[in-house]
This record gives C-alpha cells, structure tokens and sequence, in this order.
C-alpha cells in the first residue's frame, strides 16, 4: 500500500519552470511534468500552449539535462541532442498549433530522482515568454560584432530595462563570458571561425530571455596574394588583345595567363611551342606588371600535350613548374586539371598534388591553385577524390577552383551558386574547416557569354556570380576568357568575342569589382 500511495505521489507530480501557468506577452508556455519515477528512470512530458491570438507554425523546445541524467527515447517529437542539451521540434505530421491549443510531447530518460529540467526555452525565448521571474530585467537590446581578431570576438549591445545585475554571454546553452557592461570580448577563439552569441541580461530574482543571436567570424581566413579577381587571356588563340588596354579600361589588374603545355618531354612552353621568355607571352606580362598588374599561369586546359602526364615523376613535374616559377618570379600559379589524360587519370593526379607539395616547400609564400570541372551540384566522382587526396598527400592546395558550366544549363547562375555551395560542403567534410574556412579555399573561374553548350551568361548574371563569391569571402574568381570579352551578338562560340550584345571588356570590369 506505501509503495503504491509513492507512486500515485509521483504520478501527480508536476514540476513547472517558474511562473510557468503564468500569461506571457506572446502567450506562449511550455511546461514539464514528471509523469512517472521509478528510481533507475522517469517519464516526462512537456506541453506547448498557444495562448496567443494567431496560430503557431512551428515551435522548438528546448533544454539541459542536469550532468548525469539523459533522456533515452522520445514520442511524439522530433529530437536531436548535443551533450546535456536537447532539443525538440514538431514531427513531420504536425500541422500548426492554433489559438488555445496545446500540443505535448513525451520522453524517457534515467535514473530517476532528478530535479527538474534546466534552462528551457521556447522557440528561443524563457518557457515562459518572457523572464521567469517578474522582478527579472528585459531581454537585452541586439547585439552586434564591434571588432575581431584572429583569436577573438568583441561585442557589443543594448541595455536592458529593470535591475541589472549583469550579462551572460551564450554560446548555444553554455556561458562564454560574464559582464557588468554592454559588452565583451570573447578570447581563445580558432582563426578563421564563426561563432553565434546571444545575451541574457540577470539580477538576484532571475534571467532574462535571450537577445537576438549574433554571428562573427575571426580572422586569419587565407587568401591569396594576388590574383583573385584574374580572368584568362590567352596570347596564341582569339586575336589576344593589349593588356594594358583591358587594364585601363576596367581596373582589373591580374591575369591568368593561358596554357604552360609539354614543349616534348618534361620541358614546359606556352602552348607546346612558344618559349617562356622572348614570346608574346613574355611581352604581354612584361606590359601587365609595368601597368602595375601581376599574372598566374595555368598549366594544362583542355587540349594539348600536358605536362602532368609526360613528367613521369613527381619529382620531374615540381622542377617544370619550378623552370617557370624561376623564369616570372611567381607568386601564384594555376593547374588547370580537365580531360581524360589528366583530371580521369588517379596516377596524374596524384602526381600533380604531390608535385604541388613539393613547390610549396621549396616556395614560402606561392600560392597553388587547382582547377577543374564540377557538376551542379558540386565536385562529380574525380573531383572528389582530387579533394580527398589533397588531403591525403597533404599537399596544401589554398584554392580549388570548380569550372561551372557545360551544363547545358538553362539557370547558369543558381547552378554556379549550386555548384560552389557543394564544393564547400565537400571542402568543410575533408578538411574539418568552417564555412568561412572553406569559402576562402574556393573559387569560381566561368565561361562569358555563350558556353561551349550554348549557355547564357549575360553581364547581370556574371554580376550576381561575382557578388555571390564577394559575399561568401572566396579566394578567386576568373572567366574564360579576356579574349571574348567583346560584344558580337549572334557571333555564336568564337574565339575572339561573346557570341552576345556587351559593350567591350565589360566581363573584365565587373570581375575588377572582385
């Protein structure tokens, strides 16, 4: 009979977050009740109430777990965890919560014997709408990014209403810094990462909920150290124009110059035939750097007899790349990996990514840049695994550049977008970077105007694509090619035009803006 009268003591048992019946600005309320205690585990239930006067789409609760107690199943609900913190959004079933209704979700979880549930919030804010204590001060004013460095963060907010105590700094459920003032600097950060904040403002009767989240990156991000806006211009193709003639007209200052190629053997040429100094080739940089510019070479493209294969050794590929690193003074340059022979061939690209390692160790400061094709929606089976033996070979790749087009696509600037965001998500897997990690490992290198597949890509769509990579912080950006940034509409694909109505160089002035 005592231990029945216990457990029908448990069963009635019910643990509110403070003031939770209580009627919150927005009307919304989330309780706990602890259905049921065994001693080795416990049933719970939590309840969300609209009490507010339109209908709820979604809600997400959620909260922490006191250290030793775990929630083991749930119904009802859809839950992911996170340590001690977890959290609950509707199942894929449920339609919206109207005016005055209630929905409850249930859960298991040992041992038993705990204290309750610890800092619950609903969709962001306190259980209870608002703070749990009416003597609590207000949610404090929106916070904002003041400063970064490479290691940390300063904020900044508004003040909040009532007795302050002070403010807790949140990432997430944790407690990253504890202030008197209206702002901090969070330290010990990694370079070159995003964290997200929000601010509760607290005194001795309560916290406050939530402001609004916050995100700031550190520093650190690399980049390169020239070249990231660089268009392609080819000296033996397209009636190649003055360089400096596209330089003053538009801004843009670097060029990638196309093609370093097998001149026989292991010995490089620009096209297979043209030697690397008193060629057009050699004139043409000598004109962009007396106008203040600097070039990257590409080594490869499409067609021609490459280097990556005729070098038989990793060794023999870093010394040709080494002959014209020595012979421009580089800083950067460009593998432009396609085809079968190179791109298709694992051997090939092993070779070339460990000769890439060895440049880097015999070149502080050079930049490597790595080029290739991509599907829509990101690098197809051979890219994938070039990234994958990047990381393999270790060979500090700082940007892979996707080729976006030859879709045959009618939308070239979502599926460019498309293609980059799952070159990122490939980058972000492999190498355990962040998004502004991986962003500056990134790069897009278009075709202007109409694609060998007929694909359009006017000056406004190449706009987007260069704010798009502004915007998401990418190491380069490059069209193919300078030589057709001229206006014939109706040309079709030609060498030394558009194959549409643009007024000339305009490609190579928006990616100045880069």
């Amino acid at each position: 009979m005592r231990a029945c009268t216990a457990l029908i003591a448990a069963v009635a048992a019910i643990f509110l977050l403070p003031a939770a019946n209580s009627s919150a600005a927005n009307g919304l309320s989330a309780s706990f009740t602890k259905v049921s205690d065994w001693g080795s585990g416990f049933e719970g239930k939590i309840t969300v109430t609209n009490g507010g006067s339109t209908a709820l789409s979604t809600w997400t609760v959620e909260f922490d777990m006191p250290a030793g107690s775990q929630i083991t199943s749930s119904w009802d609900v859809t839950r992911t965890t996170s340590g001690q913190h977890y959290t609950f959004t509707p199942p894929s079933w449920a339609g919206p919560l109207a005016v005055g209704a209630s929905a409850s979700f249930g859960f298991n979880g040992s041992p038993g014997n705990f204290g309750g549930i610890q800092n619950c919030r609903l969709n962001g804010d306190s259980c209870t709408s608002g703070p749990s204590n009416p003597g609590a001060p207000s949610v404090p004013g929106s916070p904002s990014v003041t400063s970064t460095t490479n290691s940390s963060i300063s904020l900044s907010w508004g003040t909040s209403s009532g007795t302050v105590t002070g403010y807790r700094v949140y990432e997430g459920a944790t407690v990253r810094a504890t202030v008197t003032g209206t702002s901090a600097t969070i330290s010990g950060l990694g370079t070159c990462q995003s964290y997200t904040y929000t601010i509760a403002a607290y005194n001795s009767l309560g916290e406050s909920g939530k402001s609004s989240p916050v995100t700031g990156t550190t520093t650190g991000c690399p980049q390169p150290v020239g070249g990231r806006g660089a268009p392609y211009l080819y000296m033996g193709w397209g009636n190649p124009p003055n360089p400096q003639t596209v330089m003053n007209a538009t801004g843009v200052k670097w060029f990638t110059m196309a093609f370093i190629l097998s001149g026989g053997g292991c010995s490089p040429a620009w096209d297979g035939n043209r030697p690397l100094q008193g060629s057009a080739d050699a004139t043409a940089i000598q004109q962009i750097r007396a106008a203040g510019g600097d070039i990257v070479p590409s080594f490869g493209g499409w067609s021609g007899n490459k280097l990556g294969p005729n070098c038989q050794t990793p060794e023999a590929l870093a010394g040709a790349y080494q002959q014209v690193i020595n012979a421009y003074n580089l800083k950067a340059i460009d593998i432009d990996i396609e085809n079968t022979d190179e791109f298709e061939n694992g051997g090939v690209q092993d070779r070339i990514l460990t000769a890439l390692r060895i440049v880097k160790q015999n070149n502080p400061g050079i930049q490597t840049i790595v080029t290739f094709g991509t599907t829509t929606s990101g690098p197809n089976f051979y890219g994938n695994r070039l990234i994958d033996q990047a990381r393999a070979l270790n060979a500090n790749i700082d940007v892979f550049t996707i080729m976006p087009f030859d879709f045959g696509s009618s939308n070239i600037g979502a599926d460019t977008q498309n293609a980059s965001e799952g070159l990122k998500n490939k980058l972000k897997s492999t190498f355990g970077w962040t998004d502004a990690q991986a962003y500056a490992h990134m790069g897009i290198s278009g075709m202007n105007g109409l694609s060998d597949q007929q694909e359009l890509t006017t000056t406004q769509t190449w706009t987007q694509i260069r704010d798009y990579a502004k915007s998401r912080g990418l190491g380069r950006l490059a069209f193919w090619s300078v030589n057709r940034d001229r206006g014939c509409p109706g040309g079709g694909v030609v060498a030394n035009c558009s194959g549409i109505a643009q007024p000339d160089w305009e490609f190579s002035r928006i990616t100045a803006g880069f």
